[in-house]
C-alpha cells in the first residue's frame, strides 16, 4: 500500500508499533526493511524524511488489523 504525505512521524510509528504483524518497508530499489525495527525506522526514514513531511512510502503489512489500522492513519490524518 502506498502512503501519502506523513507529516506526523511520531504518530506514524506509533501507528507501525501497535500493529501485532511485521510491517515492511519497500525502497526504490525493491528492498524491504523491517518498520518495527527502531533502527530500520531511523536509518531507512533518515534517507527519505526531508522538510519535516514524508511525501510518499509503500509499506507492506501481513494482518488485515494492521492493513485497517494503517488505512484507518491515513484517512484520519
Amino acid at each position: 500500500m502506498k502512503v501519502q504525505n506523513i507529516t506526523d512521524i511520531n504518530r506514524f510509528f506509533e501507528v507501525i508499533d501497535s500493529c501485532k504483524g511485521k510491517v515492511e518497508l519497500v525502497t526504490g530499489e525493491g528492498d524491504r526493511l523491517n518498520l518495527k525495527s527502531k533502527l530500520c525506522q531511523y536509518v531507512s526514514l533518515a534517507n527519505i524524511f526531508s522538510n519535516g513531511e514524508i511525501p510518499e512510502l509503500e509499506i507492506l503489512a501481513y494482518e488485515p488489523e494492521d492493513i485497517e489500522k494503517l488505512i484507518s492513519y491515513m484517512m484520519n490524518s
